[in-house]
């Protein structure tokens, strides 16, 4: 980026693996417009803390001229931290970053810009014959349960999938859900196979899962269709539309896209959303049923019983929502907040 980019050009760096380099960036081409955004929680300070590298880290970040992130306690978040761990001088959530001569050299500003998806996309999916009839397909193969349930995340700890499944493992042993009547779904993409901790992850996902239809199963009914792949966004959208019930229930997650792509596949304004409050999408998507992970049995049941009048209105109100805020009006937002000139105030 150094050697490439034109004189003043704007740069946008994403996600928590670079935080360092918006600094390296101002240091080397200080001509630059620099954005960041960063697409994970920002921890409060009191946890931010345990990091040893905690304030190369807050430093890196400063280099930029408007960090993003997905809510807005991300973005206080990261302004106490500044304050704490640099003694930056925070002013409505901007930083006069200064050089090692103690002039100011820029102002960073933080920010909450929520990530969508490609609405359009999602929606003709939706709407294409083939892709309605391998949704119908899916439904027959699971022996047209009453309620299908679906889980998709990535196969990491912080999504709740082990509070999922033992869950939806107690609700058959209190016979509030049968296999003969429904079926939970849960895709589980490969995520970071060689590190110790997700493998035994993986281990302990599958044997619960084992557990489960060893227990409940019958010859013709399957408690827990559980797929460890990754599939084409076409495969996706179906089973999108095979579902009753989507289910994220992550323990912290700075958004989750998931949600945002049920409710856009579902265009007969149909189905019910499970949410975790711990996750981004929850200030957007506030009429889906909201849970904290003590709550999962019972917000499962509300949304396996929920009448269709109901869902209805509040998949109609998450649609528009979603529909209103799509990922190019996302990123036109983040840039076109990054180009305003800030004026400076050193007083």
């Amino acid at each position: 980026v150094i050697r490439h980019a034109a004189e003043g050009a704007t740069v946008w760096v994403q996600d928590y693996q670079l935080q360092l380099v918006p600094k390296l960036l101002r240091e080397a081409r200080p001509d630059l417009k620099i954005g960041f955004f960063n697409h994970i929680p920002f921890p409060p300070p009191e946890i931010f803390a345990q990091l040893p590298w905690r304030r190369a880290i807050i430093d890196g970040l400063l280099g930029a001229d408007l960090v993003g992130f997905q809510r807005s306690s991300d973005a206080g978040n990261f302004m106490r931290s500044a304050r704490r761990f640099l003694g930056a001088s925070v002013k409505q959530q901007q930083v006069h970053v200064r050089g090692a001569d103690g002039e100011t050299t820029h102002i960073a500003r933080a920010q909450a810009f929520p990530i969508s998806i490609d609405v359009k996309q999602i929606s003709e999916l939706a709407k294409k014959p083939e892709v309605i009839e391998r949704a119908q397909q899916i439904r027959r193969d699971l022996g047209n349960p009453k309620t299908i349930l679906l889980g998709v995340d990535r196969l990491d700890y912080t999504k709740g999938i082990r509070h999922r499944l033992k869950a939806y493992e107690e609700l058959l042993q209190d016979a509030k859900v049968t296999v003969e009547d429904a079926t939970l779904i849960q895709v589980a993409s490969p995520s970071r196979e060689r590190v110790e901790q997700y493998r035994l992850l993986r281990e302990e996902v599958e044997g619960t899962v084992g557990h489960i239809n060893g227990t409940f199963d019958t010859m013709e009914s399957t408690a827990v269709r559980y797929l460890h792949h990754s599939y084409p966004i076409e495969e996706m959208v179906s089973l999108y539309l095979a579902a009753d019930v989507m289910l994220v229930t992550a323990l912290r997650d700075g958004m989750n896209l998931v949600a945002k792509e049920y409710v856009t596949a579902r265009t007969n304004n149909d189905g019910a959303l499970v949410l975790s409050e711990f996750a981004g999408a929850a200030d957007q998507l506030k009429q889906a049923l909201l849970m904290n992970i003590d709550g999962l049995k019972d917000t499962i049941m509300r949304a396996v019983n929920m009448q269709p009048a109901e869902a209805s209105r509040r998949m109609r109100a998450m649609r528009k929502q979603i529909l209103d805020h799509d990922v190019d009006l996302w990123s036109s937002d983040f840039l076109k907040a990054l180009a305003e000139k800030v004026v400076r105030d050193d007083s």
